[in-house]
């Protein structure tokens, strides 16, 4: 019954009157129940009573009714029509009062009539709401008296208006009356108080005067989130629409345990969500497709396709031309694929970034920009954008109001340090973006939790269970200025350190030692080292290395009864030739930082760097040189960041970190600071570097346009990762360690060592290193000049 509910139907049917063809029967039981929750309630009513085809007898789900009127439309004698509750009289359409079935005569309510006091069914009721019969009737017209009403706040209205408005609202008398009656007891619900209308055919009736261009009548707006969209149910005496109508119902789901609008219920009689309705096994069904059991997202003749398999025809796209699955616009009506419909652009136009509506890739246009002819397009209620096709609120003003509720406190006011987060967001250029961010529960929660009177601080966030949306947040607010910029990476460092010596179960003095190691050493030299400027991912991780280096050897000798003071250099030495243990580089650093702080005599061996280890091919870089110069399917940004490591022997942490403050622009020529004196950048690379300092955009939430840095990453204000900027580059065949190593080895041949640690930014020492590897010594050219003789 749950797999398939229509099969069992139609089994049912076909033994109550096997003369019916199954074909037609199960196109019948398809007809009368088209969804899938239908279907089921169709077939366990048949289950649980198979003998209502014969007898036609309710209680019984409407559908049944309308399974039974259907079968005998299409000439079945073995199954009995509906048949009334009361008089038992045969039944062609239904009057239903609970589960039960009535006749046309049986089924009204009766009640005493305010006029005859008679017993009879209500034929309609009069301006105090009593009942009145049909004999007592009252036949007041209602176009005049609305046609009053409306008149004073347009007065060039017809007659004829009103009365088609009327006639759409409803066809009986009694109805249209009352709903003049109501307009006239109060005009202010045509002028946008109508969601508090005691009828929902005054709601029609005001939708109907818009459409007709009726001055002054206003669509009225949800009361709770004030967004004009048709309003769906009364709550609570107010009108609200579908979606705070799903709020007000909202309770926590007896499966997932989120709250939210129980969809259906389970067998036990538990809640169940939407989400989990889907993904209940009994659901799924076979994607034509894909031949998964996933849901059913379409259903079409072939079969049913779930989202991924969904068919769209293939046609050329209009704004990128390719072949692609695509859908037709109705702007347009040519045919635009899945990515082209979500691309956001600047307009070659109005220069407005809008979603792209029109034009090509390289030309897009925005909505007003394709069809500026007047009258197509429609405008936001609340602030007046142009463009839309719907006449509810835009997503701008919707974000707005969003983001006011959940940054204000029970009194609707937002505390000053939360201005500039609030603008900061409201200025974003893509709202969507920003309502799907905070469209996740813990988001929206952590936002509302700045409100609540806390100051904002990194320590507070730091309480915070850690995670990427608070990373993220961190962020913003940082970049907005609310938050003072810090080093996350070397508080990250610090944090574990300190929850990495908490968790050790080792003696005190072991302890000690890893804590002076840790902080005196490490960090102190990686600060030194960074002088001031924040640490890179790959220092965070070599740090880390170091510590966990040291605390492997420590537990390595107590398991063995050693400490640094009684281990000796043949201890030291098993523990290198032991083939379970690793990090032997990083141990010799604590090694020779224990023996330099006298706690320990032995010595722990160092090597020599002698220059490269991995194979340089000069023709290779050059090659891939060639390509990224000219390439011009690749991004600015790969090209601009692959060019640095090919020709300046830069490593990716180094370049994601360049700002506009590395970039000097005069006479027309560029040069960039990688060291103390700048290089005068070449054609094209030259032109590269302009265009990423002209085109590049920082994170979108954040509604700023640009950022000073040159490569900006996924957290607003802040740079790509080294790593991430590495990852680009291999996809595109280019090796960073491998391509620097050659540009540094050929760099040293050529030039000297000083020259080259002031141009690229480096260490003398690992300048000099180089040269030394590339058999380019420059100190026998200094001393030859040292040699010669000055001619007089």
């Amino acid at each position: 019954m749950l797999t398939d509910p229509v099969s069992v139907a139609v089994d049912i049917v076909h033994r109550a009157d096997p003369l019916l063809d199954e074909g037609l029967v199960e196109k019948i039981v398809m007809g009368v129940a088209g969804r899938r929750a239908k279907r089921r309630r169709l077939a366990q009513a048949l289950l649980d009573r198979p003998s209502v085809l014969t007898d036609g007898r309710s209680p019984a789900p409407r559908v049944v009714g309308d399974l039974l009127i259907a079968l005998r439309a299409a000439g079945a004698v073995g199954t009995s029509p509906p048949v009334c509750a009361t008089c038992g009289k045969h039944l062609r359409t239904q009057q239903r009062r609970d589960q039960d079935w009535y006749c046309g005569t049986c089924g009204p309510r009766r009640e005493q009539c305010a006029s005859c006091g008679n017993d009879r069914p209500v034929s309609s009721r009069d301006r105090d709401g009593r009942p009145r019969c049909v004999r007592c009737e009252t036949h007041d017209d209602p176009l005049p008296v609305l046609l009053a009403v409306v008149a004073t706040l347009d007065p060039n209205v017809n007659a004829g208006t009103i009365a088609t408005a009327l006639d759409a609202v409803s066809k009986r008398a009694g109805q249209r009356r009352r709903v003049a009656w109501i307009v006239q007891d109060q005009p202010e619900l045509l002028t946008g108080a109508a969601a508090d209308a005691p009828a929902s055919s005054v709601l029609r009736l005001i939708d109907h005067l818009c459409q007709a261009g009726v001055n002054g009548v206003v669509q009225p707006p949800c009361p709770v989130c004030l967004r004009v969209v048709p309003l769906h149910r009364r709550i609570d005496g107010r009108w609200l629409c579908r979606s705070c109508v799903g709020k007000t119902r909202m309770i926590p789901c007896g499966r997932c345990g989120v709250r939210r609008q129980p969809c259906t219920r389970d067998s036990d009689g538990q809640p169940l969500c939407s989400s989990c309705v889907s993904r209940e096994p009994a659901n799924l069904e076979e994607c034509t497709g894909c031949e998964r059991r996933r849901p059913v997202a379409a259903r079409t003749p072939d079969g049913p396709f779930c989202d991924t398999c969904r068919p769209w025809p293939v046609l050329t796209c209009a704004s990128c031309g390719q072949t692609r699955p695509c859908k037709i616009s109705q702007t347009t009506g040519q045919p635009y694929c899945k990515t082209c419909t979500s691309r956001w652009a600047r307009c070659t136009n109005c220069s407005q970034v809008r979603p792209q509506r029109g034009g090509t890739k390289d030309a897009p246009l925005c909505a007003p920009c394709t069809r500026p002819e007047p009258g197509y397009w429609r405008t936001c209620p609340t602030c007046g954008q142009a463009g839309r096709r719907h006449t509810n609120r835009c997503a701008r003003c919707t974000l707005h109001q969003r983001l006011d509720l959940l940054l204000s406190d029970e009194h609707g006011h937002i505390r000053p340090e939360l201005q500039p987060l609030r603008d900061a967001l409201r200025a974003t250029e893509r709202p969507g973006t920003l309502a799907t961010w905070l469209s996740n529960d813990t988001r929206a929660t952590l936002l509302q939790d700045l409100s609540t009177g806390k100051p904002v601080t990194h320590d507070v966030l730091d309480e915070l269970p850690a995670g990427k949306t608070v990373d993220y947040l961190r962020a913003v607010l940082v970049a907005v200025g609310t938050l003072p910029e810090r080093d996350e990476h070397m508080v990250r460092l610090e944090r574990w350190i300190k929850r990495s010596l908490s968790s050790r179960d080792a003696p005190e003095d072991q302890q000690q030692t890893l804590r002076r190691y840790a902080t005196w050493h490490v960090t102190r030299r990686l600060r030194r080292r960074t002088e001031g400027h924040h640490i890179t991912f790959n220092q965070f991780v070599t740090a880390r290395e170091h510590v966990r280096a040291a605390m492997l050897i420590l537990d390595w000798l107590t398991a063995r009864d050693l400490t640094l003071a009684t281990c000796r250099q043949n201890h030291i030495d098993d523990w290198h030739a032991d083939d379970t243990t690793t990090r032997h580089r990083e141990a010799g650093q604590f090694l020779r930082w224990a023996k330099n702080q006298k706690l320990t005599t032995v010595e722990a061996p160092t090597s020599r760097w002698a220059g490269p280890t991995q194979a340089l091919d000069s023709e290779a870089r050059w090659e891939q040189a060639r390509r990224l110069l000219h390439d011009q399917t690749v991004s600015t940004e790969d090209r601009v960041a692959g060019l640095l490591v090919l020709f300046y022997a830069q490593w990716t942490s180094a370049i994601s970190r360049l700002t506009l403050d590395h970039i000097a622009i005069t006479d027309g020529q560029v040069a960039l600071h990688l060291g103390a004196q700048p290089i005068l950048l070449p054609e094209p690379l030259a032109g590269l570097m302009l265009d990423l300092v002209r085109d590049r955009r920082s994170h979108p939430v954040t509604g700023q346009a640009t950022s000073r840095w040159l490569f900006p990453g996924e957290l607003p204000g802040r740079p790509i990762s080294g790593r991430q900027l590495g990852e680009r580059l291999r996809r595109h065949g280019l090796r960073p360690r491998q391509a620097r190593s050659t540009a540094l080895f050929q760099l040293a041949t050529d030039l000297p060592a000083a020259v080259l640690a002031r141009m690229l930014g480096i260490h003398i020492s690992s300048a000099a290193a180089w040269q030394r590897a590339s058999a380019g010594d420059w100190t026998s050219y200094a001393a030859d000049i040292g040699r010669r003789t000055t001619k007089r």
